[in-house]
């Protein structure tokens, strides 16, 4: 009896002390075969209030299944396609899931987004982000501390508006040559966001210093408010310089936020380091504000803001 009592705790205690292996997150996407094949894009659909909503989806090269992802959703320019924001912005090249909605008609064949004087009546893009991200955590593995949102010009704008009414969904927002159109809404986050702005000072498209009659605030005057929100202290301070590109940054924000603007000086109505044509103006090569975001996004998790 003796010598099977000794077994028995010995058994006990080799259990207690082997190595657990790590449990894969509960979410339904953790376990499931990914829509397309890892490093590769897809076209996929869902029906959002009311309407047939398209979108691509990249799944990063290194995915495997049951291990968490960055989600990145990227939304393109008026008159734009998802197609063209993913071939310029090369977002591709990151190590996270990326989305690149399609907008809607605004007129003419140019689509858009919610937000703008153009936009499209009764479309909710809101609910539609929403939408988008409850599928994929269906589909894909998606770290839920870590879903950001981009976007240019008009695109950008909109993903203003994310950073207003889905404060606690995305983790931080990365506005770029933003046509942040003022509503009359208000915008009232439920935390602090972080926020990084590119924007050209000869944009010609959305002017760097506003546009009163087009309802466009002037981009200084846009990051003060988002400074003001976040409740920063201090700023806006010069953290960085090189040719054509000015980098500033309010600090001592509320929950560890921050909010960073890069000046792309005589810079047009483009994507900083793009490789191919993203708009009108000149496109400068000092920063990419790809690699700049991934590096912004990586410091600002949901859960350290």
């Amino acid at each position: 009896m003796l010598v099977r009592l000794l077994a028995v705790l010995a058994a006990l205690a080799g259990l207690t002390c082997a190595p657990r292996a790590s449990a894969a997150p509960a979410a339904p996407g953790c376990s499931a075969l990914p829509p397309t094949v890892p490093g590769t894009t897809v076209g996929l659909s869902l029906t959002s209030g009311g309407r047939n909503r398209s979108y691509l989806l990249h799944v990063p090269a290194g995915y495997v299944a049951g291990h968490s992802f960055p989600l990145i959703i990227a939304f393109h320019g008026r008159a734009q396609t998802d197609r063209m924001i993913e071939n310029y912005s090369n977002l591709d090249a990151l190590p996270a899931i990326i989305e690149y909605p399609q907008g809607t008609d605004t007129g003419k064949g140019e689509l858009g987004w919610q937000g703008a004087p153009y936009s499209a009546p009764g479309v909710d893009d809101v609910l539609f982000s929403h939408d988008l991200i409850d599928m994929t955590r269906r589909q894909l593995c998606v770290d839920s501390n870590r879903i950001y949102a981009t976007g240019k010009s008009n695109g950008a704008g909109f993903v203003g508006i994310l950073g207003c009414r889905m404060s606690t969904t995305f983790a931080a927002i990365a506005p770029d040559a933003g046509a942040f159109y003022r509503t009359g809404a208000p915008c009232a986050p439920r935390r602090p966001i972080p926020v990084l702005d590119f924007h050209g000072t000869a944009d010609p498209a959305i002017p760097y210093n506003g546009n009163p009659r087009r309802r466009l605030p002037s981009i200084p005057d846009w990051l003060a408010g988002w400074a003001g929100r976040d409740g920063c202290t201090v700023g806006p301070a010069r953290f960085f310089q090189r040719n054509d590109v000015v980098g500033e940054r309010w600090t001592g924000c509320r929950g560890h936020s921050t909010v960073q603007h890069y000046r792309i000086d005589g810079g047009g109505h483009t994507w900083p380091g793009a490789t191919s044509r993203s708009g009108p103006g000149s496109t400068t090569q000092t920063i990419s504000a790809t690699q700049v975001m991934w590096q912004f996004f990586t410091a600002h998790p949901l859960t350290g803001s």
